[in-house]
């Protein structure tokens, strides 16, 4: 069956272009020549595409998706427009248009968009995809996935990246925040100049404000030379701050003065220093909330909040898990010199149906540590962890002491069954409120300190008492 695609412009000549060159490409198109006219035609006909004009006779394309959404129609929509305006394009995306192409419009990159949009030429669409970024980043810094997803990913950042946009990146630990980031930097013209990361959350808050402004000799108690900061090292380039929700206040002041005046004075120093920085941040946690709740301050998150991406969990990516689970296969064969070929179909399965709590960089060890006690040329399922393996594990990645729904006796802690006293009782409470969160964030314990409002040693050292910590736990607390 043909797909039917309605053509909005003002422009007479525009709209019998489109309509001639789609129809030679096996599409129906009607025309209307405004935005009131085109919702009467979209409430009576079936369309799958609407491809308009930003600016008409009696709307815009911001009012049109606005009406659109308010009648219930919808339908991909792709805005075409003469203003090559990068803000717009941000705006109208917002508002839930599919694509933005700027006049002149070039044939076949309006015929590659609506394939895009109509679900057509997928591959096709992938492969180009595929092509692009292995020209600008090292080899596996960022993979190309197929899934849904992962290509409406890849579309935002193609969007934000040649602008200057400050950008807030949010997903899960291990989701791929930072190679989101470099790909935007990567892209952007910018890339000939430093990259430079900074991760929020490993660094002390006494040590924050020399990481990030630098400092002078002699400045502080311990400062035997002067050190340049992050914002000094990334001058001309992108930086990225990972966990910036971890910033304290008094950091996070300063930091909203450097980014007003473009401009810093390392610790200790009295010389201005110009800056020309982007800025591209990364949060587990919406920091629209933290400003609500006090912990983050507003003015500076809405200096960063001028174009915001959300990576995807890999548990949402399931055309993804193989290929990228292939390619770490790839990785680890050339790193130990082995030639392990692929994994068996039970593997695979389990694969598809794990949680995958650590995402992509939990993926990543997992097949390292699969190909080391692997023998043969096939990852069996004796070669994974046994999370992995236990069916009732794989949806919370439990560790050991840790329960699971609410059966009181598959708790393993050293807590009381039957609570006799105040003080147990307490116990008793805390432990059940450890747990809700933990299993709630999916045992991120940076994000469960924050949301238990404590920090993460005292976190640690709860979890220790209640018996809740694998081996490898006391590394990553």
């Amino acid at each position: 069956m043909e797909k039917r695609i309605l053509i909005l412009d003002d422009d007479t000549d525009i709209c019998n272009l489109l309509s001639r060159f789609l129809t030679k490409n096996g599409y129906t198109t009607e025309t209307a020549f405004s935005g009131s006219r085109a919702v009467e035609m979209l409430k009576v006909g079936k369309f799958d595409l609407l491809i308009s004009d930003f600016r008409l006779g009696d709307t815009d394309g911001l009012k049109l998706l606005e009406r659109l959404h308010q009648e219930g129609l919808g339908l991909p929509v792709i805005i075409i427009t003469g203003y090559s305006d990068i803000k717009m394009a941000v705006n109208v995306i917002k508002a839930g248009a599919l694509d933005y192409v700027s006049k002149p419009l070039i044939p076949d990159e309006i015929l590659m968009m609506v394939k895009r949009a109509l679900g057509e030429g997928a591959s096709e669409d992938n492969e180009s995809l595929k092509s692009r970024p292995k020209k600008l980043l090292p080899a596996s810094s960022f993979l190309i996935g197929k899934s849904k997803v992962a290509l409406e990913l890849y579309r935002q950042i193609d969007l934000v990246a040649p602008t200057n946009y400050s950008v807030i990146i949010y997903g899960e630990s291990g989701s791929g925040k930072e190679a989101v980031a470099r790909s935007i930097h990567d892209r952007s013209d910018r890339r000939g100049k430093p990259f430079v990361a900074m991760d929020c959350g490993a660094i002390s808050k006494e040590l924050a404000g020399s990481e990030l402004f630098g400092h002078e000799k002699g400045s502080f108690t311990g400062a035997i030379n002067s050190k340049i900061g992050h914002f000094e090292l990334a001058n001309g380039g992108t930086l990225f701050l990972d966990e910036i929700g971890n910033l304290g206040y008094d950091i996070q002041v300063s930091m909203l003065r450097v980014i007003q005046e473009r401009r810093l004075k390392r610790i200790g120093g009295n010389k201005e220093i110009d800056l020309d920085v982007r800025i591209v941040i990364a949060s587990n946690e919406n920091l629209a909330v933290a400003f609500r709740n006090g912990k983050f301050r507003e003015d500076l998150y809405h200096r960063f909040n001028e174009f915001t991406i959300n990576v995807p969990p890999l548990r949402e990516r399931d055309k993804d898990i193989i290929p990228f689970a292939e390619h770490f296969l790839q990785e680890t064969n050339s790193e130990l010199n082995r030639n392990i070929t692929s994994f068996s179909d039970e593997v695979k399965n389990i694969f598809l149906n794990y949680s995958w709590p650590g995402n992509i960089r939990e993926l990543k060890n997992m097949i390292k540590r699969a190909a080391l006690l692997t023998k043969g040329e096939i990852i069996e399922v004796d070669a994974l962890p046994e999370e992995m393996k236990s069916p009732e594990r794989n949806s919370f990645n439990l560790p050991t002491g840790i329960i699971s729904g609410n059966n009181e006796q598959s708790r393993t802690s050293g807590l009381p069954k039957q609570v006799t006293n105040l003080k147990e009782a307490a116990l008793e409470a805390e432990y059940e409120t450890i747990i809700n969160v933990l299993q709630k964030v999916q045992f991120n314990k940076s994000k469960a300190a924050r949301m238990l409002n404590i920090d993460r040693k005292t976190l640690y050292n709860k979890m220790k008492h209640y018996n809740l910590l694998n081996e490898s736990d006391s590394s990553s607390v």
